[in-house]
């Protein structure tokens, strides 16, 4: 027993009642900031199973963007149990003294979590159309829960739509990387502010992938580290936005409903209207606030803050995230390179990109199918990162030639690639207006290609 599992055991015996025996622990697919495991135990009452959720180790707070304390989030369980919203009941928040770091350990419910199950398995068939309008009671009920005179009301922040526009283009401005297509949606969401904002508790991340399904329906609401007081139109835009369809962008709440179920539950339940031009607004937001949080959590890696084989990966989803502003705010044709192009260019055999290939479809075929857990999990993304790398090498040079031409012309100077992208960033900083000609074909054209070398089967290409 390692020491990790000493001072589990240690908390267990003491917080647990009847508890005798660990019988295993095991780490789950870790989330980009916390990690969950799946306790099994030995008490008076036979064996049970309980769950720890706890902040990666190696991280430091400043990479979770706007993330509150695990204790924080254990109150906020605690809440909306007693609201009736599904959740887990919480046992124990983890202390200094007990050497497991910020956590806390909380019962076992069974049920699907992963996105891309929850939108195609044939066991959630039944479940599916009803999930949208599930979805918005739960969120009228969470919006009215009164954080008001308890610990809460000094622990949760509060953040105007403004604020938190202005503080997720700061962390990204301070990246240092130009990426014209955020700051392009940066200024949009700047000229189209909600002109009112309720002011409700916010989930932050109530989407797809952070909801436990099961046959019955919703069976907990999980993941509240982004929570805060804010505008809660917030969290029905992140539902809807695109990287939480896991491919069913014909679904537009979590692949798995339409925005009517949605907005009518959740009228029903609040009595408030929300019009789809405010959802609007916070789907751009959400796509957004995901471009530049990749950036920064492939930023945490590449500092050494953080060090994953999953960050710099997630990094490469940016462009994901673009796709989506650039389809929700200016929608037109664009061309891709031929991706099915014959990897085996020139002379040397084999190409550096054929040497990737092989080594993907390794890790992809023969390895991932033969490891367990979260191991076969690092091995897919091993095997996606080795393949982004050899749709670069094919195409990243070609791709780069076209941005720098079409810059050069919207600009009208010459430059390295480098130095025009700092320049049309520069003047979306400044006064240049969103509507300018070419300005959108080039953005549009600009994101498709990166999008291809860095996820090809992405929907928003389709």
């Amino acid at each position: 027993m390692d020491k990790f599992e000493e001072d589990l055991t240690t908390v267990l015996a003491r917080e647990i009642d009847g508890f005798s025996k660990l019988l295993g622990c095991e780490k789950l697919t870790a989330g980009a900031s916390q990690e969950t495991y799946r306790i099994d135990i030995e008490s008076d009452c036979g064996s049970q199973r309980l769950a720890l959720r706890r902040s990666v180790p190696t991280l430091e707070t400043s990479s979770s963007v706007g993330a509150i304390d695990l204790a924080t989030e254990a109150q906020l369980f605690r809440l909306a149990v007693d609201a009736g919203i599904p959740e887990p009941q919480v046992h124990y928040v983890l202390e200094e003294k007990d050497g497991l770091g910020e956590g806390f350990i909380m019962q076992w419910l069974e049920g699907e979590t992963l996105g891309q199950r929850i939108v195609r398995s044939d066991a959630l068939a039944e479940v599916r159309p009803r999930l949208a309008a599930e979805c918005g009671e739960a969120l009228a009920r969470i919006h009215a829960l009164q954080w008001q005179g308890t610990a809460l009301e000094s622990a949760l922040p509060v953040v105007s739509p403004e604020a938190l526009i202005d503080e997720t283009w700061a962390h990204y401005r301070d990246l240092a990387v130009p990426v014209p297509m955020i700051d392009f949606s940066w200024r949009w969401l700047k000229d189209n502010l909600p002109a009112q904002s309720r002011q409700t508790l916010v989930h932050g991340d109530f989407r797809n992938g952070n909801l436990m399904i099961g046959p019955e329906g919703i069976v907990a609401v999980l993941d509240w580290e982004l929570a805060h007081v804010g505008d809660p139109v917030r969290d029905l835009g992140w539902l809807c936005v695109n990287s939480w369809r896991f491919g069913r962008s014909d679904l537009p709440v979590g692949g798995f409903g339409e925005i009517e179920q949605l907005l009518s539950a959740y009228r029903a339940e609040s009595g408030i209207e929300v019009s789809h031009e405010e959802l609007h607004f916070w789907q751009v937001f959400g796509s957004f606030w995901w471009a530049m949080a990749t950036l920064r959590m492939a930023n945490s890696w590449r500092t050494g803050e953080t060090p994953s084989l999953e960050r710099p990966v997630i990094g490469r989803r940016s462009s994901e995230a673009q796709m989506d502003c650039v389809n929700l705010l200016m929608p037109g044709a664009f061309k891709l390179p031929h991706m099915d192009r014959d990897i085996a260019r020139g002379t040397q055999l084999p190409m550096p990109a054929e040497l990737l290939s092989g080594v993907a479809e390794f890790l992809k075929s023969d390895v991932a199918p033969v490891v367990e857990g979260h191991h076969s999990f690092l091995a897919r993304v091993a095997a996606n990162s080795l393949g982004i790398a050899q749709r670069e090498f094919l195409h990243g040079s070609h791709l780069a030639e076209q941005e720098c031409e079409r810059l050069r012309k919207l600009l009208g100077r010459e430059g390295t690639l480098d130095e025009l992208r700092l320049e049309l960033v520069s003047q979306l900083r400044g006064d240049l207006p969103l509507d300018t000609p070419g300005l959108g074909d080039h953005l549009r054209q600009t994101v498709a290609g990166q999008l291809a070398i860095d996820q090809p089967g992405y929907s928003a290409l389709k």
